[in-house]
């Protein structure tokens, strides 16, 4: 409409969307989605706050905090916290739309939603970074709670974030409850909740090569190429050399670290890097001969032939050009770590190339479905927080395989049933993540009254 703002981001992911389904015979089938589609397009509720906070010379700051709660047909609205200076509603609006879809799919009570602020951590003390948390949950703790609203962390956001965050709310509302997931292990965060979204990444791509190959193949012997290196992407290096592949290359927002030895990234090496960034710094900080450092690049045009990419660092980091440059290397798989890390573009000639080379083509998963592993335990955190249990590691990574294993299925078995591949073309990941999703959504909001 001319009277709202230009949202790139969110205009992205809502075309993306939207045109999945009319491509489908979704609409066709059940005509009166459409107006479904109208009314999840916008939020719920956005709220939008000041956070005046003090620095250590003691002179007075002021960010833009907001929250995002997008839908709650299905739960409470659930999803992180981003803080980073490129903070603005149209990112976030785009994060809680996918954020609903996603947790839709994981098949857990959780309605979607996102939130943050234009905030930077980078180059903070640690009391400057409590001090901001202080201010800004006392603030957005009137709006959230267990059942109302779950945030949890996201880029900029992690456990010291969470456990500030959730002390204040404690302090201020008076209640220990599980609405923040993400939480320190000793006060009800769950294990394998860091893990979980790399795990989940990698898990789900197993089954995508496991489809595709009748069974036959698996991570083992693959080259993956991976950006970013934050949780989701050390924690996906780490499970993909567990199963046998060999991963070529991380980055960061200043550059790509690329393998230059047949071996690859070895555990040792991602530990290393993992330090780097727990300390705040760059990978320009790591040094070895067997890697190189390209500043200013992403992975993909400089890792050589490769079976696997999983862009897992932020959105729009896979262009049109860089996605022809995979599928040249023969790349047989991409599946996004990160929410929205494809432009259109790159899922435009993806889809392209699933199409014309049909059972020999690149097949790319979207981040609502291949990335649906953080959120999902999440959701299993809220779980034993509200029974007050705590379950063993073995028990949530076991729930975890299954929840990603289901995931799968109902986007591969949607989009068969609403987007026939031709014979011998793999069905459209993609147009199965979105149509699975916004089904369950929609349903539900119609049996509630939201839309009739």
């Amino acid at each position: 409409m001319s009277n709202l703002p230009h949202e790139p981001e969110f205009e992205q992911a809502y075309q993306e969307l939207a045109s999945t389904l009319e491509n489908s015979t979704l609409f066709q089938k059940h005509p009166e989605y459409k107006t479904a589609l109208k009314v999840a397009s916008i939020p719920e509720r956005v709220i939008q706050f000041r956070v005046v906070w003090e620095n250590d010379k003691g002179e007075l700051q002021v960010n833009r905090g907001f929250r995002v709660q997008y839908n709650s047909a299905l739960g409470p609205y659930k999803g992180g916290l981003r803080f980073h200076p490129s903070v603005n509603l149209s990112i976030l609006k785009f994060l809680g739309f996918e954020q609903i879809f996603k947790n839709a799919l994981t098949g857990i009570s959780m309605g979607g939603g996102k939130g943050g602020a234009d905030f930077d951590p980078k180059g903070k003390s640690d009391s400057e970074i409590r001090r901001f948390c202080v201010s800004f949950m006392r603030e957005l703790s009137r709006h959230i709670g267990a059942d109302t609203d779950v945030p949890a962390g996201d880029i900029g956001v992690g456990g010291r974030e969470v456990g500030y965050m959730f002390g204040t709310y404690r302090a201020v509302r008076n209640r220990w409850e599980g609405v923040l997931t993400g939480k320190g292990g000793a006060w009800g965060g769950s294990l394998i909740r860091p893990e979980a979204t790399g795990f989940g990444l990698v898990y789900y791509v197993q089954h995508m090569i496991q489809y595709a190959s009748g069974g036959k193949e698996s991570f083992k012997g693959k080259r993956v190429a991976i950006s970013g290196s934050g949780n989701v992407a050390q924690y996906a290096a780490l499970k993909v050399i567990e199963l046998g592949g060999t991963v070529v290359s991380l980055s960061d927002s200043k550059g790509a670290l690329i393998a230059t030895d047949a071996a690859g990234f070895t555990p040792e090496i991602i530990d290393q890097i993992a330090n780097i960034k727990l300390n705040r710094q760059a990978l320009t900080e790591f040094s070895d001969p067997k890697y190189q450092y390209i500043e200013g690049a992403r992975p993909w045009t400089h890792v050589g032939k490769v079976d696997v990419a999983l862009p897992s660092a932020t959105q729009n980091e896979v262009s049109g050009e860089e996605a022809k440059a995979l599928i040249d290397a023969g790349c047989k798989f991409i599946a996004e770590g990160s929410n929205m890390g494809c432009t259109q573009e790159a899922i435009d000639a993806f889809e392209d190339h699933r199409r014309a080379v049909k059972d020999q083509a690149i097949w790319y998963a979207p981040g609502k479905a291949a990335n649906a592993g953080g959120v999902a335990v999440s959701g299993l955190e809220m779980a034993q927080n509200s029974q007050r249990l705590v379950w063993t590691a073995e028990e949530v990574d076991d729930r975890l395989k299954q929840i990603m294993k289901n995931c799968f299925e109902n986007c591969l078995e949607t989009a068969k049933e609403y987007v026939s591949p031709a014979e011998g073309e793999f069905p459209s990941l993609v147009a199965g993540a979105n149509i699975a999703g916004f089904s369950k959504v929609a349903a539900a909001m119609r049996e509630m009254g939201d839309w009739y």
